[in-house]
């Protein structure tokens, strides 16, 4: 049988017609689309705030993806918020983070992916880059806005990690952020840099299998055969 995996949802809130403010559950179709493509049943995970629910959906997955989405609250990892954040949604950080322990707890593997990295490396101690003009050096324009199926900028593989037993030493990437890791978390290590310094990937340090990109491998797994597989690494290991 195809494993099941999880996919964080998101909230989208109507800004006009006829129920201005109105929430939606929802994920992007890229992430079902890879994850079928990658040999895994889909489940969509809907934001709430119940543990024992968040409990139950995860009792019947065999893997998560953190999806992406909005901003962090930097109030989460003590800081005050910069004129550059973004928007905000304390109903996915609460959401998010109960996931999170809950399926560590359960040892789920997971992959991050773009706000997936960031609250990954926030509920286990890190902090994050408000917008990447803080980190020092940073000059590679990280958000390129549109076409989210096309590669922009190059990123370094740190050797004898997950990623560099699927990608090498050196990959190109799509980048639609501006939040970054700063202090990566205990337990985890850097597995990828852009050539500025910010960081690309992290990946757990103990057992249980955690990694985590900066950039949307389900926006490129159509043509991009590495991208791919990361989706097939995932389902991979939830079949062991």
């Amino acid at each position: 049988m195809r494993k099941k995996i999880g996919i964080s949802g998101n909230l989208l809130f109507d800004t006009g017609g006829m129920f201005p403010g109105y929430a939606r559950a929802y994920v992007n179709d890229d992430y079902v689309d890879a994850v079928i493509m990658a040999g895994g049943t889909p489940v969509i995970l809907p934001v709430n705030k119940d543990a024992d629910v968040i409990d139950e959906q995860l009792t019947g997955i065999d893997a998560l993806i953190l999806s992406g989405g909005y901003d962090v609250n930097p109030q989460l990892y003590g800081e005050e918020p910069h004129v550059l954040l973004g928007d905000v949604c304390d109903r996915r950080d609460c959401f998010d983070a109960i996931v999170i322990q809950r399926a560590m707890e359960k040892r789920l593997p997971i992959l991050g992916i773009c706000r997936g990295i960031q609250i990954l490396n926030v509920v286990f101690g890190g902090t994050l880059y408000q917008d990447c003009s803080e980190a020092e050096g940073s000059y590679i324009k990280h958000n390129q806005e549109h076409i989210p199926n096309r590669v922009s900028h190059s990123v370094h593989i740190v050797p004898d990690t997950e990623l560099s037993y699927i990608m090498g030493d050196k990959t190109t990437v799509n980048s639609f952020h501006h939040m970054a890791v700063r202090e990566v978390a205990p337990g985890f290590r850097v597995s990828a840099v852009a050539p500025d310094g910010i960081i690309e990937g992290i990946e757990s340090t103990n057992d249980n299998f955690v990694l985590a990109v900066q950039w949307h491998p389900e926006m490129l797994h159509r043509k991009n055969s590495e991208m791919l597989a990361l989706f097939q690494l995932l389902v991979a290991k939830a079949e062991k």
